[in-house]
């Protein structure tokens, strides 16, 4: 789930809990509301942790160095460059 799907479905379940006033038989509007945001506001969590995971992979390089008696694995991150 991406995060415009995680605040979509946070966004569909607050007009159903807080803005409509629908009673259907053997459906509770508000309930579906409830389970529709806390749905959503797990989807984003998990995005956000996934999006953060990801973009640790791409800034590192591992070198291992031979010249020693046992090699050893030395990882080396470049700076990040300033978004602007």
């Amino acid at each position: 789930m991406t995060i415009a799907g995680s605040i979509f479905l946070m966004t569909v379940g607050a007009i159903l809990y807080f803005a409509t006033n629908l009673r259907v038989s053997g459906i509770e509007i508000d309930t579906i509301g409830i389970i529709l945001m806390v749905a959503g506001a797990a989807g984003l969590l998990l995005s956000l942790i996934q999006t953060s995971i990801w973009s640790r992979r791409g800034d590192r390089e591992v070198v291992v160095d031979e010249r020693r008696e046992a090699p050893v694995v030395e990882e080396r991150r470049e700076p990040r460059r300033p978004p602007y």
